[in-house]
This record gives structure tokens, C-alpha cells and sequence, in this order.
């Protein structure tokens, strides 16, 4: 009887990955992996290049989330011009952000994670997936899909295009808003409030029931990190730096983005291609933290806007110190979309919003910029270092998904511990597996861009499964 269990590729994820579970003799599970095994490698693929093509060439990280890559490269390029970019123009790229959290949080949660909690862990797989969703909850699917039609509009309506929009740029935007735009926006949310506000009514009735899967997925202290606003307001796209211990005591606030090198380090294992993050502090492995709407509302004090105040509160009241269990992303995912929401259409209604004067205009007056911002899966660095004629000479990314790894991978081996038994395997054993990586909603196109020597395993296989050559590279 074979020792590991692999599950490849990981299902309803943005990427490529696998997991592999570890068995000791007796069919307990010793230990899991989360296996990342794409390389894109864009830290490299950008020098030489011009700073002012960082954020078009960023944004094609990836296809999914490429506003936030937008947003943290032109801050960085921004701290490269030692400018001051316009309010409208910070305003402007705010309300794009935000209707990429929309888009991007009812991806996951509406057509990645639905069909699990809808149909059940243990649905027949060929059921288990949107289609599933469609035939027996319409209602949902409908509302789902057109949540996600709604962000992808007005980044549409903004930048041009769904998908690589070019208006954001080094000191602002490309181009004002209009009224006529504005107007759309504004007529439209009301309909997706109240998608949002009956979505949150039906979780809240129906998440009791996965009891055994809040309880092991990934439920365990860590540390958390977000930005936060001046008054402690949760902040999507500026702030400052705040970590938070598993008992809700702030252990660094108020860490201006420039100083993320102070309290973050990176490592790397040999059998993935995405970095490790860990708090400086406490050293690698013990200083690992969580990132995304599960640490956001933990750091934040409130929101900031009062209906998703209401729902922040009553997250909160979870458990006392801070909320452990990832499988409460989910619901961390929709007070995020309705706080977005919100701060959409007070932006909107903010009377200089029409103003024309969004764009700084500049040379490169720094040789470093460093951009911070938080993308649907959490916070977002770009680090640049650029030459006397601008050109990119080195850059740093620390993405949303490898912040989260080394908690993904200690989430699959408690899952894996709990639910897998060798001599009682079912499918919907290994759906667990998988389902608290959904949790996290990882992003893994964007995430592996390590350099130097990387490690790699490539086998040569025959026909009946038997490996007759193998090549390492430590």
C-alpha cells in the first residue's frame, strides 16, 4: 500500500498546484504539502525595463487580479517620482480597487467555494462545481454572476477595458472621470447591495452546519497583518502596516509601508516555488501570519462604513481575541464586498470626483519605490529599484498568496489529519483538502517570482507508471 496520496492538480483555483499527504504505516496521515508548480518569475523579466511600463507590464502577473498588481506598482512608481499625486486621482484608483475586490471576492465566492457550501463537501464531484450551483440554487448562481459582472463593469467603465486596463499609471490616472460614468456606477449599486445583504442573511443561517470543517480548517494561532487607516478603519489601498497576535493584541502598528523590510523576511523550501514570508521578529517557521479578508477585519478596528460595521461587529463576536479558523474567509469575503460597496458611493459622492486634475507628471527623482497596497487576497508589495535613466535594475514582490503559505500549508495537514484515513478513503475526504485552500482563494500565477537557484525535481516515467530516470537540483 503506497505511503502518499496526491492530489493534482488542485481543483477550482487560480493556478497550477498540487498537495501531497504523507502516511505513516498504520494509514494516519504523518504530514501534507502544498506543492506550487508554476514559475513566472516576473522579479527578473522586468529589468531593464523603463519604470514608467512597470504597471501595464505588472498588471500581466495576472488575468484575475491584474487592478491590485496596477495599483501596488504604480505606488512604487509614485515613490520613484517623490510626488504627490493628485486626491482625485488617489480617489479615482480607489474606486477601480474597489470594484476589483467586487469582481474578484464573488469569483471566489460564488463560483469557486459555493459549490461545497451549497451542495456539500461530499457531493459527487461530476455535481460538486458551478454547474451544480446553476441546476439547484439558480437564484444564487444568477446573483453571483451578475456581483462579478457588476466590478467588472465599472473597471470596464473606468480604464477602458476588463481585463490589463492601462488607466492607472506613475501619478495617477490617465483620464478624469466623467458624470455620465459616474452615474452608472452610482445606479447600479444599490442592485448589488442587496444581492450582498440577502448572500450575507442565507451564510449566516447555514454555515453552523459545517461544524467539523470551522473547526479544522486551518483553525490555529497565527499572526495576522493589514493595513489600517490613522483611525484604525480597515484601509484597501493606503494606511499603514498592523500585526496582530492569535489573542487580538497588536504586537506592530502604524509600520509605514516603506519599512515593510523591518518586520517582513522571506524563506524558501525546497518543494514548492513559493516563498515563505515570515514576521521578523519571531524567525521562520514560529513568526508565519495570515493575510486577506479573514486578517483585515481581525487587524481593523471597525470598517469604516456603517452596514458592514454592523456585520464586523457581529464577526467579531466569533470568538474573543481574534477569529482562527480559515474556513471564516468566506464570510470575511462578503462584509468585504459590501464595505466596498459603501465606499464606492461615497467616493462617488465626493463633489471633487469630476475634478480633471488627476495625474502628476514627473522624472524619476528617487532610485527606490516601494508600493503597498491590499488586493482581494491580502497585502500587496512592489519594491523597485531603478538606475539614473529609470530603467528597472532590481524589484521585490511579496504577493497576497505566498503571505498566506506557510498557513496554507499547516491548514492541509490539520485537515488532512482530521479528515483523511487510509482505510476509509473518500472522495469528500480529499475535497477537504482541497476546500481549505479555497479558503484562501490563492492566487498562484501571481505569487512565484523567487530567483536564484531553484530547487527542482524532474522524473522520467514510463508508460507503466515506473520512474527510470530522475534529475535533482537542490
Amino acid at each position: 500500500m503506497t505511503n502518499t496520496i496526491t492530489i493534482d492538480p488542485v481543483t477550482r483555483i487560480e493556478g497550477h498546484a498540487k498537495i501531497t499527504i504523507h502516511l505513516e504505516d498504520d494509514g494516519s496521515v504523518r504530514d501534507a504539502f502544498f506543492h506550487v508548480t508554476q514559475f513566472r518569475g516576473f522579479e527578473k523579466l522586468c529589468e531593464n525595463r523603463p519604470f514608467a511600463e512597470m504597471p501595464s507590464l505588472m498588471a500581466r502577473i495576472c488575468g484575475i487580479c491584474p487592478v491590485s498588481h496596477l495599483i501596488a506598482s504604480a505606488k512604487a512608481c509614485d515613490g520613484l517620482l517623490a510626488v504627490r499625486i493628485p486626491s482625485t486621482g488617489a480617489k479615482l484608483r480607489q474606486i477601480m480597487n474597489l470594484a476589483q475586490f467586487v469582481q474578484s471576492h464573488a469569483l471566489s465566492f460564488f463560483h469557486l467555494s459555493s459549490p461545497d457550501l451549497l451542495l456539500g463537501m461530499d457531493a459527487p464531484p461530476e455535481k460538486r462545481n458551478i454547474f451544480g450551483v446553476v441546476e439547484s440554487h439558480p437564484e444564487l448562481a444568477r446573483d453571483g454572476i451578475r456581483m462579478r459582472q457588476f466590478g467588472q463593469q465599472v473597471i470596464e467603465w473606468l480604464g477602458g477595458k476588463r481585463i490589463h486596463p492601462a488607466w492607472i499609471v506613475p501619478g495617477g490616472v490617465n483620464s478624469p472621470l466623467t458624470e455620465e460614468i459616474r452615474n452608472k456606477i452610482r445606479a447600479d449599486i444599490p442592485e448589488v447591495k442587496d444581492i450582498i445583504r440577502r448572500t450575507l442573511r442565507w451564510y449566516k443561517k447555514s454555515y453552523q452546519q459545517f461544524a467539523a470543517e470551522i473547526a479544522t480548517f486551518a483553525n490555529f494561532p497565527s499572526l495576522f497583518m493589514g493595513l489600517v487607516g490613522d483611525n484604525g478603519d480597515i484601509e484597501l489601498y493606503d494606511g499603514a502596516l498592523r500585526m496582530m497576535d492569535s489573542a487580538g493584541n497588536i504586537i506592530a502598528d502604524r509600520v509605514e509601508p516603506e519599512r515593510y523590510s523591518e518586520i517582513i523576511e522571506e524563506a524558501v523550501e525546497s518543494y514548492t516555488y513559493l516563498k515563505f514570508p515570515y514576521y521578523k521578529p519571531m524567525g521562520y517557521p514560529m513568526g508565519f501570519y495570515r493575510v486577506g479578508p479573514l486578517a483585515r477585519l481581525n487587524v481593523a478596528d471597525q470598517c469604516g462604513t456603517p452596514e458592514a460595521d454592523e456585520e464586523h461587529e457581529e464577526f467579531k463576536n466569533l470568538q474573543p481575541g481574534a477569529v482562527l479558523s480559515s474556513f471564516h474567509y468566506h464570510y470575511a469575503r462578503l462584509i468585504e464586498i459590501l464595505h466596498a460597496l459603501e465606499k464606492m458611493d461615497d467616493l462617488l459622492k465626493d463633489p471633487d470626483i469630476l475634478d480633471s486634475h488627476v495625474r502628476a507628471v514627473a522624472e524619476p527623482n528617487s532610485r527606490e519605490g516601494i508600493g503597498v497596497a491590499e488586493a482581494p487576497r491580502g497585502t500587496l508589495i512592489h519594491h523597485y529599484r531603478v538606475d539614473d535613466q529609470g530603467l528597472i535594475q532590481w524589484a521585490n514582490m511579496i504577493i497576497a498568496t505566498g503571505h498566506n503559505n506557510m498557513a496554507m500549508n499547516r491548514g492541509v495537514t490539520q485537515v488532512a489529519k482530521h479528515f483523511v484515513h487510509d482505510h476509509d478513503m473518500k472522495e469528500g475526504m480529499l475535497n477537504r483538502v482541497e476546500a481549505v485552500i479555497r479558503t484562501y482563494d490563492p492566487c498562484l500565477s501571481c505569487s512565484t517570482h523567487a530567483v536564484g537557484q531553484m530547487p527542482m525535481r524532474v522524473q522520467l516515467v514510463d508508460a507503466q507508471g515506473q520512474v527510470v530516470n530522475e534529475k535533482v537540483r537542490e
